[in-house]
Order: structure tokens, then C-alpha cells, then sequence
């Protein structure tokens, strides 16, 4: 499986979105469907876009008792998106419940991964507010662990920490890695931040860039530069 890049439509409305997308003419970018705008439009946002020729991961990070999730999922592999994910922190049989609920009745299924630790969140703050005295990397690797003992086929979690992963889950266990910013570009409100060619480096499969694509005088320009300096060429 190739590297990509990923847009985040964190889009607040189905026309925002549709006109952003609209600007790609040639290539068909892989793109992400979020709370905000799943919420605002509900499924049919998703599949007007997958009628485009997108691949979607939908960005829900489902965590609640195990039985819910499983029905929440198999609601959302019907919508026939290419990713979605759960928050690690639900459990391994949480997750495992979610692996149930997105397998369809002929056996396939969307790729599934586990958000780890949010990429907005510090060692600090996870101490502090989530009282895990560990470090951040140990928690990180413990996640993408019972994530893949749970049967799942990633996690989602900085490029800084997807040496750890690999060690820990094999090479072939997928990592998702929002927090990319371009070098000359502005850090939001992301703490553990990379660029895509730090990414690439550093070991990612799928890296996640919003703003500094939908927000770009060029947004088609600056998903170019992105997947140059990530994948290597377009």
C-alpha cells in the first residue's frame, strides 16, 4: 500500500466543501470527512463526495460501550468509505466490537484505526488532565498495541511517535499521522508537528493536512508541494 495524503474537509457546510473540491480537476485527492461536516450534512455529504471518485476516511473516532459502537459501525461501512477510526482508549474489546459491526456480509471492510493521542495534546496536558503517568510515547505504543491485538490495521498518531509504532506493531501496521505543517507555515493549534517531508522520513503511511491546503491561496498548488515532499512526485 502507497503513501498519501489526505485532506481534511473540516468544512462547516456541503457548498464550502463541494467548491473547494471542485478546484481538482485532474487528480482526485484522498479526503477527510469530519465531525463538523458529517454533522452539518449527515451521510449523504459522504456519498455525494465518494460518487466523485474520492477515497474518504470518515473521522468520527467512535468511542463508547462496546455493543454501541459495533451498531454505530456497521451503519457506517455501508456508506462504503475507504477509513474510519475509534479512540484507542475505548479498550481492546471496544475495538473488537468495532471490527465486528464494519464487516460487511461478503467479508470486506474499510480499514480501521485507532486514535491514539490527539496531536494537540502534550505530555504535559496528558499527565496533567488524563492523570496517565507515563510517557507519551509509551502510551502512544501501548494504544497502537492492544489496537493491534484487537485485529485493527493502524492508529492514528504523530509522525514523532510512528518509529515507536513500528517497533512495537511491525512495519506493515498502519499510521496516520495528522500534525504535518508545511516548514514556512503556522503550527495552529497542533503541538506535535512535523513537515510531509519529516513525515515521510520519520516511517508515516497516510499523512492528514488541512489547513495549510484548504486554507492556501492555492489550495491545488499546495496539495502538490505536499504530496511532492511526502511521496515524492504527483
Amino acid at each position: 500500500m502507497g503513501k498519501d495524503v489526505i485532506i481534511a474537509c473540516d468544512f462547516a457546510d456541503k457548498k464550502s466543501c463541494l467548491d473547494f473540491l471542485d478546484q481538482f480537476t485532474e487528480k482526485k485527492p484522498f479526503v477527510k470527512i469530519g465531525m463538523e461536516l458529517f454533522y452539518a450534512e449527515g451521510p449523504a455529504i459522504v456519498k455525494e463526495i465518494k460518487n466523485r471518485g474520492h477515497k474518504i476516511f470518515l473521522d468520527l473516532k467512535l468511542h463508547d460501550i462496546p455493543n454501541t459502537v459495533e451498531s454505530a459501525m456497521a451503519v457506517l461501512s455501508g456508506l462504503q468509505v475507504d477509513m474510519c477510526n475509534v479512540h484507542a482508549a475505548g479498550t481492546q474489546s471496544m475495538m473488537e466490537a468495532a471490527i465486528r459491526g464494519l464487516t460487511r456480509t461478503d467479508g470486506t471492510r474499510p480499514l480501521l484505526v485507532a486514535v491514539t493521542q490527539l496531536t494537540s495534546t502534550s505530555e504535559e496536558r496528558m499527565q496533567k488532565d488524563l492523570l496517565i503517568d507515563k510517557s507519551l510515547e509509551e502510551v502512544v505504543s501501548h494504544y497502537a498495541f492492544t489496537s493491534k491485538n484487537a485485529g485493527l490495521d493502524g492508529v492514528v498518531c504523530s509522525p514523532l511517535e510512528v518509529e515507536g509504532v513500528k517497533k512495537t506493531c511491525g512495519t506493515e501496521f498502519l499510521t496516520v499521522t495528522p500534525g504535518v505543517r508545511f516548514s514556512d507555515g503556522n503550527m495552529d493549534d497542533q503541538v506535535r508537528v512535523t513537515t510531509p517531508q519529516m513525515a515521510n522520513q520519520m516511517g508515516s503511511d497516510y499523512i492528514v493536512v488541512g489547513r495549510p491546503i484548504t486554507k492556501a491561496e492555492n489550495p491545488v498548488a499546495a496539495y502538490t508541494r505536499c504530496m511532492n515532499e511526502f511521496v515524492g512526485e504527483i
